[in-house]
């Protein structure tokens, strides 16, 4: 297995299998993008926009793209065991990758009340040329309440897949 960079993006590579690790935080300045909801499976509730970050060394991060998440959130109690609709698309600089799956909520009170932690896993249903479908998931902090100190956020590790033969455009 090999680490490199893709554009500023780093990926773990073995043969045809290609792993990106990343993290979301919400961002004012990123709203989410309407179209993307639109084309969700499901009627949204919410729509997060968000800066995509890599780590980049001394503990500082390094932004690398953007996302939207659009879910359907309906239980404002956030009830623990929660399964949450959910479909996101990531543009990273070898491309866009859009999935959807479930997030389900794991607590409403860790660190404190307010603050919900959930996890997922997501199928790719799009993906750059020169890729072939893969997985998502991810660990995330939602903080509805804007409770300091706390950021809405995720670690995503994205697992995909490159397309082999001649004409398959290089990441």
């Amino acid at each position: 297995m090999t680490r490199e960079q893709a554009g500023a993006t780093v990926r773990l590579q073995s043969g045809t299998e290609w792993v990106y690790a990343f993290r979301s935080q919400e961002d004012a300045a990123t709203p989410p993008d309407e179209a993307v909801c639109a084309a969700a499976p499901f009627a949204p509730t919410v729509k997060l926009g968000a800066g995509l970050y890599v780590p980049a060394g001394g503990g500082d991060y390094e932004r690398v793209g953007s996302a939207t998440a659009c879910f359907r959130l309906t239980d404002r109690a956030f009830t623990p065991g929660t399964q949450v609709p959910f479909y996101a698309r990531f543009l990273l600089p070898v491309g866009a990758f859009t999935a959807v799956g479930e997030c389900t909520l794991m607590s409403n009170d860790q660190p404190q009340a307010g603050v919900v932690l959930a996890g997922g896993t997501l199928k790719l249903v799009e993906v750059p040329p020169g890729f072939a479908g893969g997985m998502l998931s991810n660990l995330s902090v939602f903080n509805p309440l804007k409770l300091p100190g706390f950021a809405t956020g995720s670690y995503y590790t994205l697992y995909t897949f490159r397309k082999e033969g001649p004409g398959t455009p290089s990441p």
